[in-house]
């Protein structure tokens, strides 16, 4: 199978800045094909993040350590969170906004940030199953446990012992 036209002329081009910057500002994705020294570029990764948020896996490994970049795309689609450098892994409000697009991601924050019950609350409003990947300590909690099972009785199998037989969560679990 023939490569696309647009992918030949980015690797005939991969070294030309301005070339590359025009190219990721109109398909972000075609920064995988661009040079290894620019997509270590802040202005090239930006821009090629804004266009399609997925491009931040192409970024270089110093760029996903970048704040301003990992939040425009996490906040965009949230799952590239799973890019995210470990300076970035304590950042709360990085997650938040990821959380809001996929709480899938909860799986790859750090276990504080697991046992963070603002978090975890925004995970699994939505995606209730995530609740399997909170702490034990939330996994206990009442208020988290009854968003999860509003939203997807399948959690309750994560649920604490305990709140197994509270009278609240088996009320959700008829409904």
């Amino acid at each position: 199978m023939p490569r696309p036209q647009d992918v030949v002329e980015m690797e005939n081009h991969a070294e030309n800045r301005e070339y590359v910057l025009a190219q990721v500002a109109k398909k972000g994705a075609l920064l995988e094909f661009a040079s290894d020294k620019l997509r270590d570029d802040e202005q090239i990764v930006l821009e090629a993040v804004k266009n399609n948020p997925e491009a931040l896996e192409f970024a270089s490994d110093r760029l996903k350590s970048n704040r301003e970049i990992v939040f425009a795309s996490v906040e965009k689609v949230g799952w590239t969170y799973c890019y995210a450098k470990e300076n970035l892994l304590t950042d709360k409000e990085l997650l938040l906004a990821g959380l809001k697009c996929t709480g899938q991601i909860l799986y790859f924050a750090n276990s504080d940030m697991r046992d963070d019950k603002e978090v975890v609350l925004e995970a699994v409003k939505n995606k209730g199953i995530i609740i399997k990947y909170a702490s034990s300590r939330l996994k206990n909690d009442l208020e988290v446990a009854k968003v999860a099972m509003q939203q997807s009785k399948k959690c309750y199998e994560f649920l604490s012992d305990e709140l197994k037989q509270n009278e609240q969560i088996l009320q959700i679990l008829k409904i």
